[in-house]
C-alpha cells in the first residue's frame, strides 16, 4: 500500500513547474553563489584598475613627452567614449547571447589592448588604443552586474551587487597605490603591462569556472537537463523530483529587447534614471581625471596627489557596500538621494581645503564614498527594475547614457583647467550635477510608489 502511495506521489511531481527565480530567492547565498560574486568582483576590479589607469600616467606623461596637461582631455574622452559603445553593444549581444559569453570576450579585449597601451609613443596612439580598450571594459559591466543579479536571492540583490561592484573602485585605489610605487620605478609603461598580464590570468579562471545565469538559460530556451543542473548548484538543498519543467513567473518579452525599457510603464523611470546615471558619472570621471592634475597644479606633490585618488575610491568602495546594505532594507531612491546631497557638499569643499591634507583627504573620501558608493547602488536599483530578458539591456543602456556624461566631465574640465579656473570654482561647479541627479532620482521614487 505504501509503495503504491510513493508511486502515485512520484507520478504526480513528474513534469512539476519550477519557477527557477523563486527557487533562487528562497534558498542561502551558498559557495558556489559567493565564488561566482568573486570572479564577477575580480572583473570589476581589474575594469578599475584599468580605466582609472590613463588618469594616473597623465601627470607623468605630460613630463616626459612634453606636452600640456589639457591635452589630456581628449585621450580621457576617448577612453570613455569607447566604454559608452561597449555598453551599448553588449547590453544587447548578452541578452541574446547570454552574460558569459559576452564577459569572456570583453575581459580578453581589454586585456590584450591593455597591454599593447604599453608600446604607445604619442598622443595620437594612446588616444587609439584607450578608445579600443574602452570598448571591452564598458562592456563587461553591465554583464557582471546582471550575473550577480541573476545569482543573487531578491533579500540580498542590491548587497550582492554592491559588494561586487565595489571591486571597481577598489580597484581603481590599488591601481592608485601600485603606480606610485612602480612609476617612479618601472617608468609609466609599468602600468599598462600589470593591466594587460593580470585579466588574461584570470580569463583561464573565469573560462574554467563562471556559470551562466539560470535565467538566461530558460529564457534562451536550453535543454531542461542543462538548466537542472545548474539549479541544483545553485540551490543544493531543493527538493527535485523527475521530470521537472524549469520556467521564469515573468512575462515573456517578444522582439528587440532595447524596445522593452519604454514599455508596461517603464518609459518614465528609463529615462529617469538615464538623467541620474548621466549626471552621477559625469561627476564620477570629472573628479576621477582632473583630481590628481588639479591638485598638483594647485601644489601638491605627485604623491599627494595620487593619495587623493587612493581615497576617492578607497571611499567608493565603502560606500557600494554600506548603501547597497541600506538599500536593501530602505527605501533605495531616498538613500540615494540623501546620499548625492552629501556628495554634492563635499566636493565643493575639497576646493576649499586644498592645503590643509587631513581635511582634503576626508573630503575627498566622502566624496568618492557618496559618488562612486552611489553609483554602485544605483546599479543595483536600475537591476531590480528591468526583467530577466531586458535586465543587461537596461544596465547597458543606463551605463551607456551615464558614459555620455563621464567623456563630457573630463572634457569640460579640460576646458576649466585650460581656462585657468581656480581650484574652488573647480570642484564648485562639479557639485552641481550630484543637485540633478538627486532630483531625477527623487521623481524617480515618486513614480516606484504609485
Amino acid at each position: 500500500m505504501n509503495a503504491a502511495v510513493q508511486n502515485a506521489d512520484q507520478i504526480k511531481d513528474v513534469g512539476r513547474t519550477v519557477d527557477v527565480t523563486a527557487v533562487i530567492d528562497s534558498a542561502p547565498l551558498g559557495r558556489f553563489q559567493i565564488f561566482s560574486v568573486v570572479l564577477c568582483g575580480l572583473v570589476a576590479m581589474l575594469d578599475g584598475f584599468d580605466t582609472q589607469s590613463v588618469f594616473l600616467v597623465a601627470p607623468v606623461l605630460a613630463e616626459v613627452w612634453q606636452v600640456a596637461p589639457g591635452d589630456f582631455g581628449p585621450i580621457f574622452g576617448a577612453g570613455l567614449v569607447g566604454i559608452l559603445c561597449g555598453q551599448f553593444i553588449a547590453g544587447p549581444l548578452a541578452d541574446r547571447y547570454g552574460r558569459r559569453k559576452v564577459i569572456l570576450g570583453c575581459t580578453l579585449m581589454f586585456a590584450l589592448l591593455t597591454f599593447a597601451t604599453a608600446a604607445a609613443t604619442s598622443l595620437q596612439m594612446l588616444l587609439l588604443l584607450r578608445f579600443l580598450t574602452g570598448i571591452g571594459l564598458g562592456g563587461a559591466t553591465p554583464n557582471i552586474i546582471a550575473l550577480t543579479a541573476e545569482f543573487s536571492p531578491q533579500r540580498l540583490r542590491a548587497t550582492a551587487i554592491t559588494v561586487m561592484f565595489a571591486g571597481f573602485p577598489l580597484g581603481a585605489a590599488i591601481g592608485a597605490l601600485i603606480s606610485s610605487v612602480i612609476i617612479p620605478a618601472f617608468g609609466w609603461q609599468s602600468v599598462f603591462i600589470l593591466g594587460g598580464v593580470i585579466p588574461l590570468a584570470l580569463l583561464v579562471v573565469l573560462a574554467l569556472r563562471l556559470p551562466e545565469s539560470v535565467q538566461f538559460l530558460v529564457a534562451a530556451g536550453r535543454p531542461q537537463q542543462e538548466i537542472g543542473a545548474l539549479l541544483d548548484r545553485l540551490a543544493p538543498e531543493r527538493e527535485r523530483s523527475a521530470g521537472e519543467r524549469y520556467v521564469l513567473k515573468e512575462q515573456k518579452l517578444e522582439g528587440f529587447s532595447m524596445l522593452h525599457l519604454f514599455r508596461d510603464g517603464r518609459a518614465m523611470k528609463t529615462l529617469l534614471l538615464w538623467v541620474a546615471f548621466f549626471m552621477s558619472l559625469l561627476m564620477i570621471y570629472f573628479l576621477m581625471s582632473w583630481l590628481p592634475l588639479a591638485l598638483k597644479q594647485a601644489g601638491a606633490s605627485i604623491t599627494s596627489a595620487l593619495t587623493a585618488s587612493v581615497f576617492l575610491n578607497l571611499g567608493g568602495a565603502i560606500g557600494g557596500i554600506v548603501l547597497g546594505r541600506l538599500i536593501d532594507r530602505l527605501d533605495a531612491a531616498a538613500v540615494l538621494c540623501a546620499g548625492y546631497v552629501v556628495a554634492g557638499v563635499s566636493t565643493a569643499l575639497i576646493g576649499q581645503v586644498d592645503s590643509h591634507v587631513v581635511i582634503l583627504m576626508t573630503c575627498v573620501f566622502v566624496a568618492g564614498f557618496f559618488t562612486i558608493g552611489g553609483q554602485t547602488a544605483m546599479n543595483a536599483l536600475t537591476a531590480s527594475i528591468y526583467p530577466t530578458q531586458a535586465r543587461a539591456t537596461g544596465l547597458g543602456t543606463a551605463l551607456a547614457v551615464g558614459r555620455i556624461g563621464s567623456v563630457i566631465g573630463p572634457v569640460v574640465g579640460g576646458l576649466l583647467m585650460a581656462a585657468m579656473v581656480t581650484t574652488e570654482k573647480l570642484f564648485l561647479l562639479s557639485a552641481l550635477p550630484a543637485v540633478i541627479a538627486c532630483a531625477a532620482l527623487l521623481v524617480l521614487r515618486l513614480l516606484l510608489r504609485r
